[in-house]
């Protein structure tokens, strides 16, 4: 047997026990139960329209905390990079402290460890400032990251050949290499954004109204309310409806600077 023969042969037995495991799955499932628990279709078309708003939240949410997290996390990343040492201390001990603590303990603690901290503090926004806040710090940790990653790509050269044009150091990191490096990071940035839109979930511990919450509390709330799983599953497919296009667009990113 010839090493092509051998491979379709190990691809083949592979197709077969992948159909073998969905077909035992499929035999084994309680279809009716399933259907009874899930699919209920009054169920879902009695979340409409109001599911809408919670779909917009979502969406405004996870918008808020990305600028919030670019705003923050480009001078993280420049400071991680800089020369000076105190400005790398500070960047470093932002990064691993972001990116180590829990999303759900940063925005508790924006919600209500710093008023407790500071009394009379207010939020522009309410509680999309806070959202906007404490999801934004979490992100930019990763966004720093990213962006510093796409600073040391750029190639040394180009640093090299602006500075003997009499480019200072700052016009040179900011007219010859951020552009580079946020080009270059445009993928990981995307699914940055894909996360956020998940992380969006954990806002139910801010205590939102009907008019804040995101998709997960309006499922959850509609779970109780209708003791059935549909609303979860509705839930799921609008998450899906952001989430799925955002990956689609980071993979053609990722292919389109592969090529170059």
């Amino acid at each position: 047997m010839t090493a092509r023969q051998r491979r379709r042969l190990a691809r083949g037995l592979q197709y077969a026990v992948l159909v073998a495991v969905v077909a035992l799955l499929a035999a084994a499932a309680d279809w009716e139960q399933i259907a009874a628990s899930f699919f209920q279709l009054d169920i879902a078309a009695d979340m409409f329209p109001a599911v809408w708003t919670s779909f917009w939240n979502t969406i405004v949410y996870t918008v808020l905390a990305f600028a919030f997290g670019m705003v923050v996390g480009v001078p993280i990343a420049l400071m991680r990079v800089s020369a000076f040492g105190p400005y790398r201390w500070f960047a470093t001990a932002y990064v691993e402290v972001f990116r180590g603590l829990p999303a759900l303990l940063v925005l508790f603690l924006v919600g209500f460890g710093v008023p407790q901290a500071f009394p009379g503090i207010q939020y522009p926004g309410g509680v999309y400032g806070q959202v906007a806040i404490g999801l934004g710090l979490t992100s930019s940790a990763y966004i720093a990251e990213s962006v510093r990653a796409g600073i040391q790509a750029v190639p040394r050269g180009q640093v090299e050949a602006a500075r003997s044009l009499g480019m200072s150091h700052t016009r040179t990191m900011v007219t010859v290499v951020l552009p580079q490096a946020l080009r270059i990071v445009v993928p990981p940035l995307t699914n940055e954004l894909v996360m956020l839109t998940k992380d969006s979930s954990l806002v139910f511990v801010l205590g939102v109204t009907t008019a804040t919450m995101e998709l997960s509390k309006f499922a959850r709330n509609e779970l109780t309310d209708t003791a059935n799983a549909t609303p979860l599953l509705v839930g799921g497919l609008l998450y899906l409806l952001l989430t799925i296009p955002l990956g689609l667009l980071a993979r053609r990113l990722e292919n389109r600077e592969d090529r170059r």
